[in-house]
Order: structure tokens, then sequence, then C-alpha cells
């Protein structure tokens, strides 16, 4: 560069810097001991109690089962270790503040955990989370008639406690979540990710309150999910031999995510998506003809041996899922290679097949058909309904791209049950802290009656993984996924960002304590 353009961008870069130093970025101020998702009624005050490390403790004083007492040991340690890592004030130190303060009333020594109801062993849709929860003069408790409205009321009472000196204002909460179904999907074949780190994911969801774990487990760049009846799916459709979820390490998901009352909901997305399948099993995939010749598309629906191997998976899928849904994809299947098959043309001229949407109706029919053989349900992404597949009563449509009211309105016009995903595609980049545009969506946000409403059941954001593997995943998720949490868990007025973002500026340092690294949700600022 020549000196005189060097001194020109120099005195360029410095005016730059310094006009930025002269006007930074808003600063947003966290809450303090304020809850996400934010909770259906709670009432507080200035007055507080103070926690003793040595001695506070979450007391069972009715039923008990194996989730609550991991529960209980869990929380027990993430309520104590609350500004562990502070350097206590002047004030602290010479114990001036808090003994000589007004709304000091005492030393909390334990919360009563009172578990109404029998445990149950598996969380499913629809199941009771709600709870109640006091903090006061008289008495300290979180009640509820079900074990997942205890680790609710849990996960909130761990967020009431703040500081180092582990104050807790006194409190009345009564709270249960608006749907029932709030879930996170991860992909884990377009990067593997490791055990550690889905274990990490779970514990975010739980601090967020969701409660479903939507696992793409497959797709067409890889086969991580290790069968036991067809072994040879993984062993050559996985990136590597180490790359891959043994039946042990599925068994551990679900457990973890069952104690933290999380379903998880599998994913073998077909008859799209599947090349991972053919590595090993070419049999299954349509031979393309014509200038697509030597590729292959999609499952080949024409074959009777197709469903006589899907159902043997699936069979085995049912016994390592306890879930009652499975999710059977249908997505973005191209027609083209069925369209230069000649074996598929004649088996479509021969069935009085007129169109393609009528075989990938065919063909969801079977498989919808062998996992209600199963006792399971189904879930289907949208174009399947779109194409105009008849689906049975109850099994339910993904909506993830389009007209999102205009989708809703006609899928619940029908009278099928729907899951919104389309506005919270966490893949979807902006800049600084994009949760608004999450924030914004609501799956109610659709003309229709009550009765079409109540067929929401909910909604999921969608972690692909492109560009995602275990270096930057849970960065991506949180705290961008705790926008969509609050969406589905919080009342259809809890709409205002300006006052969120203060609360979430809170959750966000609260998660990193907690071991979540999530990434800053709103520009400068410090926890």
């Amino acid at each position: 560069m020549k000196p005189v353009l060097l001194a020109f961008a120099i005195v360029l870069a410095i005016g730059t810097a310094s006009s930025y130093i002269l006007e930074p970025g808003p600063v947003v101020k966290a809450t303090v001991g304020e809850l996400w998702p934010k909770p259906k009624s709670q009432t507080s005050s200035p007055s507080y109690f103070i926690l003793k490390r040595s001695s506070f403790q979450l007391k069972v004083t009715n039923r008990t089962c194996d989730i609550l007492e991991k529960a209980i040991e869990r929380y027990q340690k993430l309520i104590l270790s609350v500004g562990s890592d502070e350097r206590r004030s002047s004030a602290e130190v010479s114990k001036k503040s808090w003994r000589s303060d007004p709304n000091f009333i005492g030393n909390l020594e334990e919360v009563k955990v009172n578990l109404k109801a029998p445990c149950e062993q598996l969380p499913y849709l629809g199941m009771d989370e709600s709870y109640e929860l006091v903090i006061d003069e008289t008495r300290a408790s979180i009640d509820s008639f079900s074990i997942w409205g205890m680790l609710r009321g849990l996960e909130s009472f761990s967020q009431l406690v703040v500081g180092n000196m582990l104050r807790v204002n006194t409190t009345t909460i009564s709270d249960s979540p608006r749907f029932s179904h709030r879930g996170l999907l991860v992909d884990t074949s377009r990067h593997f990710i490791s055990m550690n780190i889905l274990m990490t994911i779970l514990d975010g969801m739980a601090y967020n309150k969701l409660n479903v774990f939507h696992w793409h487990i497959v797709d067409d760049h890889a086969f991580p999910y290790q069968s036991t009846v067809y072994p040879e799916l993984s062993a050559q459709g996985a990136y590597r031999p180490t790359m891959v979820y043994t039946p042990e390490d599925v068994q551990k998901v679900i457990e973890e995510a069952r104690l933290r009352g999380i379903r998880v909901m599998s994913e073998f997305d077909t008859p799209g998506h599947t090349r991972s399948w053919g590595i090993s099993h070419p049999e299954l995939l349509t031979p393309c003809f014509d200038q697509y010749a030597g590729k292959f598309g999609p499952i080949d629906p024409t074959k009777e041996s197709t469903y006589t191997f899907l159902y043997n998976l699936f069979q085995e899928v049912v016994g390592v899922f306890p879930d009652q849904y499975i999710h059977l994809g249908g997505d973005e299947v191209g027609f083209e290679c069925w369209a230069s098959n000649p074996d598929i043309m004649e088996y479509m001229k021969e069935n009085r097949l007129y169109t393609f949407e009528m075989l990938e109706e065919q063909y969801i029919q079977r498989v919808v058909d062998q996992i209600d053989s199963l006792n399971r349900s189904s879930l289907v992404w949208q174009e399947v309904y779109v194409n105009g597949v008849r689906l049975p009563n109850g099994t339910v449509v993904h909506v993830w791209t389009g007209n999102r009211q205009d989708l809703l309105q006609r899928i619940t016009g029908d009278g099928l049950p729907a899951l919104l995903s389309t506005c919270w595609y966490l893949d979807h980049l902006a800049m600084g802290g994009d949760w608004r545009k999450f924030y914004e969506c609501d799956p109610h946000d659709f003309v229709g009656n009550q009765k079409q409403k109540d067929l929401v059941l909910g909604g999921e954001a969608c972690m692909w993984a492109e560009a995602v593997n275990d270096n930057n995943i849970v960065q991506r998720i949180f705290p961008r996924v705790s926008a969509v949490a609050e969406k589905l868990w919080s009342e259809e007025d809890v709409d205002d960002a300006d006052e969120a973002a203060r609360r979430l500026e809170e959750h966000t340092c609260r998660m990193n304590q907690r071991n979540i690294p999530a990434q800053p949700p709103n520009g400068p600022g410090f926890c």
C-alpha cells in the first residue's frame, strides 16, 4: 500500500474506532431472580430469606421415586452452587447488609417437596406439568400432583435463589404450560454429535422447561443409529465406526431425558433422505435412469421387500424408544428419479396410480399402518399432507415451511393435530441477539376456531447440523431456543420482548454458571 493511502486508511480507522467508542451499543441490564420461562401466575415481595449452605435441604414430605430422588440430588447441588464463583463484596464480608435489612425475615432451612400422587415412569404427550410454589413467613413448599410438575417446580425454585448469600424473595407461583409439546430437534446425521454434548443439551432443555427431544438420528449423510436387526446400516453408513450410537448410548439418552421429564421422539425419515441406508442396502432405493443414470433416488415403494425391511426396523425401533410417537419424515421427496424408472412407471400404470403423489400416498399409508400395528402413533412433515396423502385420524402434521398460518388453518380444519417449526429454525442465523425473531412467532397466530387452536399441540425449535458440530452446537442452541421455550410455556400475552431481554440476560448467565456455554443474547454486557 502507498504511504499516502496507508495514512488515509489509518485516519479512517481511528475515526471509525473513535465514533464507536463515543457511541457504544446499549447494555441490557439483567434482572435478578426472575424466572424463565415466565410462569402463569407469580406474586413476589421485597421480603427475603437467606439459605444456609451448610444446612439447607429440599425435603421430600410425601411420595417419592427414583425420578424425584435424583432430581433432589441435582437441584440441591445447583442451588447451593449459586454465587459460589462470585467475589464477596465488602458489605458481605463485614456482614452489614442483610442482618440489618428490614426486608430480611430469617434463614430458610428447608423447602418441603410435596408430591401428592404416585410417580409416573415415562413422560408423555399431555402429561400434567402444573405445580404450585410458596415461599412465605409460614411455609416453604413445592406442591404437585405429578412428578413432571414437580420437576418444573424444582427448576423454578432453583431460579429464584440468587447471589452469593443465597437470597430468595417471598414468592407465590401457580404455573402450568400453555402447550403440551415443547420440543427441540437435534440432527445427528449431518454432523455426529457426541454423547457428552447430547447430555449437555438435555440439561439445557430442562433449564428451559422443554419436554421433547426430537432425535433426527439418521439422514442422507450418515446412519449413526446402531441397529441390532440390521447392524450393517451403521457399520457401512456411519461416518466412522466410532461415530455411532450403540444400544447402550440410546438407552442412556432416553434415561437421562426421562429423569428430566423429557420425551425422546425418534425420527427415521423416509422415503427421501435415505442415501445412507442404500450404502448397505442399495435394493431399498430407486435406481435412476435417463439424465439421472447412475444415481439413486428415494426408497422404492413398489417392492414388497421394502415394507418387510421397514417393518423389521420399526419393530426394533418401538422396542428401543418407548415414546408413543415416531416421526416418519416424508419431506422433500423428489419425484424425478421415480419418473425416470421404467419399473416404477409400469407399477403405477398397473395399479392405476396417476400421479406421484398417489404413489407417495400408497407408500406413506403402508408405513403408517405398520406403525399403527405396532401400537404407536405417527408424525409426518407437512409435504405428506400437502401432497394429498389421506392421513389416519390422530396423525400429527409437522409444519416447517411456507405460509404457516394458512397451513395450520387447513390442517386443523381437517381435524388433524399439528406442530409448528416454521419460524423456529435455529440454523437460520442473523446478526446479534436474533432470539427476538423467534419470540415474535406464536402457534395460535392463524384464523381458526377454538377447536382448531386446541389441535395445535405446540412446536419445536430445529437445530439442523449442516454447520454445527460438537464445537458450536450448544452455543447455537442456547439461549436462542429459550425464546421458543417461553412462547410454548408462557401465556399468550407474554410478548414484551424488551422485558424478556432483561430476563433472558439473567437466564443466560444462569445457564453459563450451570456449565451450559450459552452465547450472549443481547450484545454488550457481562455476567
